[in-house]
């Protein structure tokens, strides 16, 4: 049996916490995070205000401003915080490209009303506009389950399932 470590070294390959959320590493991924962000935005048809809240309401001139640095390519660091929500952003929408058949399905879904209980009714996309890291954590493991098998209504994908019988099983 192995022994415990009781030092505070982060596991085997992983970076320290001072490194990972260093000023240096945020500045190396805040240029590319805020073009993506910007990306998916425009495709989820975001407007400015919405924009605002998923990143945590910074104020619009301080937003434009990243959105140049970004596109300039030069010195920009983004808050872990602002970091964190981009990053949300980023796995719903790789999720929503796993579960539906083409994009603007996966924005129709965003808008639209869902039965979901997480949802009330409403559509995903007020929790991620809600302004809070909650909101986006909240579909975005919505999302996970739904990829995993755990829940998720029927889609087109469904439409033309055959469930499986004891017939269709074979054992070798």
């Amino acid at each position: 049996m192995a022994a415990e470590s009781t030092t505070d070294e982060p596991p085997q390959g992983a970076e320290p916490p001072e490194r990972r959320f260093s000023a240096a590493n945020r500045r190396r991924l805040s240029g590319s995070a805020i073009r993506v962000f910007g990306n998916i935005a425009d495709l989820w048809r975001l407007t400015e205000r919405e924009r605002l809240l998923v990143l945590g309401l910074p104020s619009r001139s301080a937003y434009r401003g990243w959105v140049r640095a970004g596109r300039a390519g030069t010195g920009l660091t983004l808050s872990l915080d602002t970091l964190l929500r981009i990053s949300l952003v980023i796995g719903i929408h790789k999720a929503l490209a796993t579960l539906h058949t083409t994009p603007d399905k996966a924005v129709e879904w965003l808008r639209g009303a869902h039965r979901g209980a997480v949802f009330g009714g409403a559509p995903p996309m007020a929790l991620i506009t809600n302004g809070t890291q909650a909101g986006l954590m909240t579909v975005w493991h919505f999302l996970g389950a739904a990829q995993t098998g755990f829940y998720m209504e029927p889609n087109e994908a469904d439409r033309d399932f055959v469930p499986y019988t004891d017939a269709d099983i074979i054992f070798c």
